[in-house]
């Protein structure tokens, strides 16, 4: 390598250092991005939890839970006579789910959830019996069974009960053995590429910088604001050193966008650190409006020969606390946003509504998003 690149290799990483290291901290390319067909894939079964206490299905209500007890006992050489009405109280059906990880091999464990699809009151203390777990494929490539773990406790005596938590669904730690691996394509081709995990070109060319700078000039190049091609040794020991070298890299990324997320069935309201408001005048009160029914006896003179008549009269009432019309200044940062923003006295709900003035009125600095 000659003086003259030794050169420009030093002033491109002096200057991604000026344009990003003072206002956001340098990340891991790990962290901004994961590698292409290196994910996780889920996998669903459907099987049977025994030995509850009494709080399992009520197979009245549930035929799946009787024929499906009916077909493990018949796969076990057990044969119920013709027409057995089967009372249990100790079985439930449930859903399994699990993750597989990528490059999980045979033999290797993996975490389990268990859920509850049926009427069953709880899972606790039972076990789940041994249950294929399936890809999107309709392949097995895993066996779950074991004791569940309930995070719950419920209590119930006399007409009245009590539940702490979730009693319907359960994990088993390490409870499914891989029986089958899926083939991955990190191994085959001369590329790797690499996806961030938000689009930004911005990071996306900071991201190829950085490996160019590590290694030499033309091995990543952007393929868009989000995907990254990189050349990769074509041997399988030393394309995982490599790769294990750039996820590694440090690479600063570009400024989050201001960003505010309002869900409108709860009322949440979540802000990141980027979003500022300008001077704005906001007037808030309280609006009731209260419907109702006014109900009137018609009572006639005696002897008029008149018949008594209840009349129903409806009501609506408006009242509206009187608000007052609160200056907002100006908010540098999040934590003037929000204390801005309670100073108001505003609910959650009512934040929705008052973003939205903001926004419209062009006083909040940020993308308002309602999910």
């Amino acid at each position: 390598m000659n003086a003259r690149s030794i050169f420009l290799r030093l002033v491109l990483l002096a200057s991604l250092a000026f344009l990003g290291g003072a206002v956001h901290a340098a990340e891991r390319l790990k962290d901004l991005a994961t590698i292409a067909g290196v994910r996780d894939n889920q996998l669903v079964g459907y099987g049977l939890v025994i030995g509850l206490d009494g709080t399992g299905d009520q197979t009245t209500q549930t035929p799946f839970t009787v024929q499906s007890i009916v077909n493990m006992l018949g796969n076990m050489g057990v044969t119920l006579p013709p027409g057995t009405n089967l009372q249990l109280k100790n079985v439930a059906a449930v859903m399994v789910t699990a993750n597989l990880p990528p490059f999980a091999r045979p033999g290797q464990p993996i975490d389990v959830t268990v859920s509850s699809i049926g009427n069953a009151k709880s899972l606790r203390g039972g076990t789940l019996v041994m249950t294929p777990l399936k890809g999107a494929d309709g392949n097995v490539y895993a066996m779950a069974q074991g004791n569940l773990l309930v995070g719950g406790a419920g209590a119930s005596g006399g007409g009245a009960s009590q539940t702490v938590n979730h009693l319907l669904a359960g994990r088993i730690p390490r409870g499914a053995t891989v029986e089958r691996s899926v083939p991955s394509a990190l191994g085959h081709g001369e590329h790797v590429v690499f996806e961030l995990n938000h689009t930004d070109f911005g990071t996306a060319r900071r991201v190829v910088d950085a490996i160019n700078l590590a290694t030499t000039e033309g091995t990543a190049r952007a393929l868009d604001g989000r995907t990254i091609e990189v050349r990769a040794p074509l041997d399988a020991s030393d394309r995982v050193a490599f790769l294990g070298r750039l996820e590694n890299l440090e690479v600063t990324p570009m400024q989050q966008a201001a960003r505010v997320i309002v869900n409108s069935r709860t009322g949440s309201v979540v802000m990141n650190q980027r979003v500022t408001l300008q001077n704005v005048a906001v007037a808030h009160g309280n609006l009731t409006v209260t419907v109702g029914t006014d109900v009137m006896v018609s009572q006639p003179p005696p002897l008029s020969g008149g018949d008594t008549v209840v009349i129903e009269r409806g009501r609506v009432d408006v009242e509206q606390s009187p608000g007052s019309l609160i200056n907002v200044r100006a908010g540098a940062n999040l934590a003037e946003v929000v204390k801005a923003l309670n100073a108001i006295g505003a609910s959650p709900m009512d934040l929705v509504s008052i973003l939205q003035a903001m926004k419209a009125a062009g006083a909040l600095r940020a993308e308002l998003e309602v999910i």
